[in-house]
């Protein structure tokens, strides 16, 4: 069952402290056979590619057979339910309005000693996009990795989605196709990720990694930063709903359930005021669950890892929301708004009681690839800016120079690097002082 804890009981610090300190990944095995396959691609490519695929994804293929042609990628995406790519083109759209409105602005002035300084924002060369193909395929991911580094302005995108037995998934075809990737590769896992970061004969590098996967694709990302950028290493998904009692119930819990759908290390939190409330929505979760397809998993996730908070005040609860610090949070209150001007720490935000989280993953505009495991206390959700990266300026003329100049000699010398007094003080036509 999942944990009941409530503010006023004695033991409560000491259960929340341990529910927020749970792994909910904990396979020891997981690093050192991302290290064995991500050298071995290293040091093998195509050859450790083809077998690898073969082996996680029960598909042989040749090296020529690792990247989708036009062909294979139309012929898939026409396959694709034409009411699904219709909702498909409102989601990127929305997706992408959104986005569209994170261009930063560039700096370029004169201050007041006579130095020009700016800054100028440039895309990314290129990308690599890793959309999950396991337990379930996500078309939105394609979306949400994309439409932002388009809007950058990223001149090569590349996917890599996993094709067990083969199989290709239309409506995930068909999001690529509208979105525009440059290149798909049907390859998945840690093999993937290394791919995208040193290339092999038929892989080209890219300079960034995005995207959610697995274990073996967040350990792989971890590995492989450095060598290329990544955005996060993302962890199973969280939901934190805040509702008191004057929500439906049902309403509630199929939110909990819509995030513990998605794996058995997903996590789902209630903090309600209201304990008798908490006990109507942990009814709700099992009506449910009764009905619900992939109701085996999001059980052994909410069983495992959920858990019903039950706070004094919600004095209370904005504290516990920082310290959890959740990938998604819906505020089903009164005033919403309020509430999350106290919050400081959340991936994304949802408002009220008709904005449920899964409105989020689709369609509402601002990014699904969010930060997990705490990291929202450091980390933002993926935007245009994670393609891009920024480039300062510097100008000087002679007299700004000769302002400036010593007191940067003085702080030379006091580091003891002479080299930069003296490219600092030959300008100025003296020596600089012993």
């Amino acid at each position: 069952m999942p944990a009941r804890l409530a503010t006023g009981d004695r033991d409560f610090e000491a259960r929340f402290a341990a529910l927020l300190a749970a792994k909910r990944e904990t396979d020891a095995d997981v690093d050192a056979a991302v290290a064995a396959i991500v050298g071995d691609v290293i040091e093998r490519g195509n050859a450790a590619l083809i077998e690898h695929t073969a082996r996680f994804d029960r598909v042989t293929l040749s090296a020529a057979q690792l990247r989708l042609s036009p062909e294979e990628v139309a012929d898939a995406a026409s396959r694709a339910p034409a009411e699904s790519v219709a909702a498909l083109r409102v989601a990127a759209t929305r997706i992408t309005n959104f986005h569209e409105k994170q261009r930063p602005q560039s700096l370029d002035y004169t201050d007041d000693v006579g130095v020009r300084l700016g800054m100028r924002w440039l895309p990314l060369a290129s990308a690599g996009l890793y959309v999950p193909g396991g337990t379930a395929a996500y078309p939105s991911s394609v979306l949400m990795n994309a439409i932002p580094a388009k809007v950058a302005g990223v001149a090569r995108l590349v996917m890599a989605v996993p094709a067990p037995e083969g199989v290709l998934n239309p409506l995930v075809m068909a999001a690529a196709q509208l979105v525009g990737i440059d290149e798909i590769y049907r390859i998945g896992g840690a093999q993937a990720v290394a791919a995208l970061a040193y290339g092999t004969a038929t892989v080209a590098p890219v300079d960034k990694i995005v995207g959610p996967g697995n274990a073996f694709v967040a350990a792989a990302k971890r590995r492989v930063f450095g060598r290329v950028g990544i955005d996060m290493v993302a962890g199973p998904s969280e939901i934190l709903v805040a509702a008191d009692a004057a929500n439906d119930p049902s309403w509630i819990a199929a939110d909990l359930l819509s995030q513990a759908e998605h794996d058995v290390s997903a996590q789902a939190l209630l903090v309600t005021d209201d304990a008798g409330f908490a006990r109507q929505v942990e009814q709700a979760v099992e009506d449910h669950l009764t009905v619900l397809p992939r109701a085996d998993i999001a059980r052994e996730s909410w069983e495992r890892n959920g858990a019903l908070i039950v706070v004094r005040d919600w004095d209370e609860a904005a504290a516990i929301v920082d310290r959890v610090a959740p990938e998604h949070l819906e505020l089903a209150l009164d005033q919403p708004e309020a509430f999350a001007h106290r919050v400081n720490h959340a991936g994304a935000i949802f408002l009220g009681r008709h904005a449920p989280e899964a409105i989020g993953d689709y369609i509402a505009g601002p990014n699904h690839v969010l930060p997990t495991a705490r990291s929202a206390r450091f980390a933002s959700g993926l935007s245009v800016f994670d393609f891009m990266k920024r480039t300062t300026l510097v100008g000087c003329d002679a007299a700004a120079l000769a302002a400036l100049a010593p007191a940067a000699i003085r702080l030379a010398e006091a580091e003891g690097l002479d080299a930069h007094a003296l490219s600092l003080a030959i300008r100025l036509n003296r020596r600089p002082t012993a």
